[in-house]
């Protein structure tokens, strides 16, 4: 199964880099994920900021795939939901788009055509330290779906 993170974002400090590329490696070989960064958006408001990212990332997106939107408005998944969740898009067959926008957020055209919607919570995050957030919770999600001793 192909998962993309798809991020606006690029020259992450090194620490990010290592992070999601530690949760990464020790993901199985059927299960692969890659990390898109893509530039932030070019414009002289948020409205034109978020659209011209929004392009970037729709342009990204593998054909056919199952769209997920990192949006504080989405539904928070807990670690067990997102394990069934992985285990269903591994069924589907389809790939997987996790999309997580720049500082002024997913624009509502992305949000709209997303499959799902996912709230990592109320907390503000920051951006980088999202990826190696998702990178841990696909590889914790798949290791109870596996029996894998990583989850307990």
């Amino acid at each position: 199964m192909d998962l993309a993170l798809i991020a606006i974002g690029r020259r992450m400090p090194a620490w990010v880099s290592d992070g999601f590329e530690e949760y990464r490696r020790r993901l199985p070989p059927h299960l692969s994920l890659r990390l898109i960064e893509l530039d932030g958006g070019r414009g002289t408001s948020e409205i034109e900021i978020r659209r011209d990212e929004a392009a970037r990332i729709q342009a990204r997106i593998p054909d056919g795939a199952q769209v997920v939107a990192l949006d504080g408005r989405g539904k928070p998944w807990s670690t067990a939901e997102l394990s069934k969740r992985l285990e269903g898009w591994q069924m589907d067959g389809r790939p997987v788009a996790l999309l997580v926008g720049g500082s002024t957020g997913l624009d509502d055209a992305v949000l709209a055509a997303a499959d799902q919607r996912w709230s990592l919570g109320p907390l503000t995050l920051p951006h980088m330290l999202v990826r190696v957030l998702l990178a841990e919770q696909v590889y914790r999600a798949w290791s109870l779906s596996s029996g894998h001793p990583y989850h307990k």
